[in-house]
């Protein structure tokens, strides 16, 4: 029976080791650049590289890894209370870096999936008001947006589904702050990205004069937007990290060294400018990230 079980794990870790790695993403910058940064630094190696990057939402994604559709993409580790429910992680857990992650690692490790090190920023969500807005009411925090909205202030927010629908983040907000968006102050944009969302309010398109947002976007000062401060902790943090199938990387282990290394080097200030590049300058994510890669030595 032994010698049985190790020849079915040498056939599944043979048929992994035959095929091509294929990587996913979500439709943000961010999910592209890093989706990039993780097909070329595999393919510097030598390793075989299907590129799916611009997959979907983080549900499209999961289902995809789960299913064995995709083999490895940039997850967020504060998405862990949306993944697993079932474990009911507390705000204190999930404003933790090392708490969030650790807890991440291990409740995915029985569904196959093995979280690689993050890097050390968080993009977590936010919500962006014009600068003007802010300064004429002083908002500088979401509890300043709950006493504004509590006055009757003129509020409108364009967001994607998944930002006004997932329990943990925007009725977060609202839980954590006290207030009730109504459904005329929601620009619901299906597929939407931060830069559309931005745009919109700093356009006013549709009334709308507030955005989703996310903390290393780009974006934020060249559209004269201010992200509001989270002094109470509504949302989890948020440190992209690649998870990947534990059988691939089995049959593959230098992937671990690979892809933390190219992880470790991120920095807030960096993704941002990062971010910058395929948002405002319209450069595609493969050249900025190849660019990125390529500075740093870490690929060819």
């Amino acid at each position: 029976m032994k010698r049985v079980l190790v020849l079915s794990l040498a056939v599944t870790l043979g048929s992994a080791a035959a095929k091509p790695i294929v990587v996913g993403s979500k439709l943000d910058p961010e999910a592209q650049l890093l989706g990039q940064m993780i097909v070329l630094t595999l393919r510097n190696a030598g390793l075989e590289v299907t590129d799916r990057t611009n997959l979907g939402d983080t549900g499209v994604n999961r289902k995809a890894i789960l299913a064995g559709e995709i083999d490895v993409y940039p997850e967020y580790t504060g998405n862990a209370v949306y993944l697993f429910p079932q474990a009911k992680i507390g705000a204190k857990a999930a404003g933790d870096p090392r708490r969030i992650y650790d807890l991440a690692r291990q409740l995915d490790a029985k569904n196959g999936i093995t979280w690689l090190k993050p890097a050390n920023v968080n993009n977590t969500w936010v919500i962006a008001v014009p600068r003007a807005l802010a300064q004429t009411h002083r908002l500088n925090t979401v509890a300043d947006l709950a006493r504004y909205l509590k006055a009757g202030g003129r509020f409108k927010i364009a967001g994607s589904p998944e930002f006004f629908n997932r329990p943990d983040t925007m009725p977060a907000f609202e839980a954590t702050y006290g207030f009730k968006l109504r459904p005329d102050q929601k620009l619901v944009l299906a597929g939407a990205t931060p830069p559309q969302t931005q745009q919109a309010a700093a356009n006013g398109t549709n009334g709308v004069n507030a955005a989703m947002a996310y903390g290393t976007d780009g974006t934020l000062a060249a559209l004269n937007l201010v992200a509001l401060k989270d002094p109470k902790g509504a949302q989890a943090v948020y440190q992209p990290a690649p998870i990947i199938r534990t059988a691939v990387l089995k049959a593959h282990p230098q992937i671990t060294a690979l892809l933390n290394k190219t992880f470790a080097g991120l920095t807030q200030a960096t993704l941002q400018q990062l971010n910058a590049q395929v948002a405002l300058e319209g450069r595609s994510a493969r050249d900025v990230a190849e660019r990125y890669l390529k500075g740093k030595g870490l690929i060819r």
